[in-house]
């Protein structure tokens, strides 16, 4: 868990950081974040993926599922952020993801949820709502931004492509969490589904990439997103999803956008009022209720399930 909740705030910095290069457009910081960072996971993991090569060949559908997922999210994830705001876009993206989670959990596995999990999701969504809701009352949308204001067609807009981003987030990480059921180990999983997702994402950085290289300034945010939130983050990500459910750990990552909205108003400017402190005040309720030492009982039971591998 602690794994997951370091790469939550590492990824918290990413919106602010898209910020600092505003002649960057959102598909290019997306495609030099994820594509980059996903290579570079495909080039760490290289000699795992081979060991597995078997594994991995066949379950071919899964990994190309995976792939277009990590391809699809930093476009519509970066997107949101652009056109609704850092904290919205953030918020609705990372706070749809646990809701996706639990539905492809139920529908595909037929996971029951807890009622601990239950009542921390719920927690955690209400104060998305209220972030949301603050942002609306918090008027302008902040530097950078390019859609219209908080209550108009360009947050509409944005709140449509971070719900399509939460769905591919949940996404990936069930396909990453299936392989790795299936045997292949999280860093072997975790580089063929990212590795596949960065090969999609090189088009759309050729296409759009060209002013990454513009100045030192916007070669740094770039070389900074795909290095430290995407390599490194996930990284740690696919260390807690080979020990945690897909829906707990997306679940962890509520505190993302909690990290994000502080940023937004701290580093971006953006307005936040007393109600959508409020809601980042329940997000990390739900964290505190999700994270806390369960009881003796149901730690032995912990403690007898196998656990995934971790390959170092």
């Amino acid at each position: 868990m602690l794994a997951v909740l370091v790469a939550s705030v590492l990824w918290g910095t990413t919106g602010t950081a898209a910020t600092l290069a505003p002649d960057v457009g959102p598909l290019a910081i997306g495609a030099a974040a994820m594509g980059v960072g996903g290579l570079l996971q495909a080039a760490t993991a290289w000699r795992l993926v081979r060991a597995h090569g078997a594994a991995l060949r066949r379950r071919p559908g899964l990994v190309a599922l995976g792939g277009l997922a990590v391809a699809v999210y930093p476009l519509a994830f970066y997107s949101s952020m652009h056109v609704a705001g850092v904290a919205v876009g953030t918020v609705v993206s990372l706070g749809s993801a646990p809701l996706a989670a639990a539905l492809v959990e139920r529908v595909v596995d037929g996971r029951r949820l807890s009622g601990r999990w239950v009542a921390a999701a719920a927690t955690g969504l209400v104060g998305i709502v209220l972030l949301c809701l603050g942002k609306v009352l918090g008027g302008g949308s902040g530097p950078g931004v390019a859609g219209a204001g908080p209550g108009g067609a360009g947050s509409l807009l944005g709140i449509a492509w971070g719900l399509v981003a939460g769905l591919t987030y949940a996404l990936y990480s069930w396909v990453a969490h299936r392989l790795m059921l299936g045997g292949v180990p999280s860093r072997a999983a975790m580089g063929a589904v990212f590795g596949v997702g960065g090969v999609l994402l090189l088009p759309v950085l050729a296409v759009t990439g060209a002013p990454l290289l513009a100045s030192w300034g916007n070669a740094a945010v770039g070389a900074y997103m795909a290095l430290v939130p995407m390599f490194v983050g996930y990284v740690l990500f696919g260390l807690g999803l080979a020990h945690v459910p897909v829906s707990t750990a997306t679940t962890l990552t509520l505190l993302e956008p909690a990290v994000a909205a502080v940023l937004a108003v701290l580093v971006v400017g953006e307005r936040l009022p007393a109600v959508g402190w409020a809601g980042t005040g329940l997000v990390v309720v739900c964290l505190v209720v999700l994270t806390v030492p369960v009881g003796a009982g149901a730690g032995r039971r912990l403690r007898r399930r196998r656990l995934l591998r971790w390959t170092p």
